[in-house]
């Protein structure tokens, strides 16, 4: 397992390590003293799994108390994965990070609690299994709008995506709550 800073602080790749034959492959996903000499160590409450169509676009999801962490790891398909620093006294605050995620090569996303998260799907279907540092509280959870001009969020789109209505109806950054 090899861990990678980005540049907003503390969302990190993960690299995995597979060992593979003609049987198929091995690799380990999660290994909690690992994660802790990376400076992951909140411990992980909650594992969510989603399956999505090709061009789905899911996000951008925090919630503003109970905020999560999130591991995110795709099992099937290929993502462009998305995190946007929400905390103000961050250097980062309302800076953006994506990247590819899929079977090949194998890597995870780690996005700190403090930060909104999407995805939108390359190949479907995509199968995205993420793990959560805290509990999901439907009361605080906020949607920061997904195209907003000022994050400039430069999505692989190749068409006009499949967004929720909930999703529809997220908030610009100027609008939005964020972390102190």
């Amino acid at each position: 397992m090899k861990f990678e800073s980005t540049p907003i602080s503390g969302v990190t790749i993960v690299e995995l390590q597979v060992f593979g034959d003609d049987r198929g492959f091995f690799t380990e996903t999660y290994q909690q003293r690992r994660f802790a000499d990376a400076g992951i160590a909140a411990p992980f409450v909650q594992d969510n799994h989603s399956r999505s169509t090709a061009g789905v676009l899911r996000g951008l999801h925090f919630q503003i108390e109970q905020p999560q962490g999130k591991l995110i790891q795709v099992l099937r398909g290929e993502i462009y994965d998305v995190a946007v620093d929400l905390r103000r006294s961050s250097p980062t605050f309302g800076k953006w990070f994506g990247i590819r995620l899929g079977e090949a090569p194998r890597r995870l996303l780690y996005v700190p609690p403090g930060c909104a998260h999407g995805f939108y799907v390359i190949s479907g279907p995509a199968d995205v299994c993420y793990k959560c540092t805290d509990f999901y509280a439907p009361q605080h959870e906020r949607t920061l709008l997904w195209n907003d001009p000022e994050l400039g969020i430069d999505w692989p789109l190749t068409g006009a995506p499949v967004v929720s209505g909930k999703d529809q109806q997220g908030l610009p950054l100027s609008r939005c709550a964020t972390y102190a």
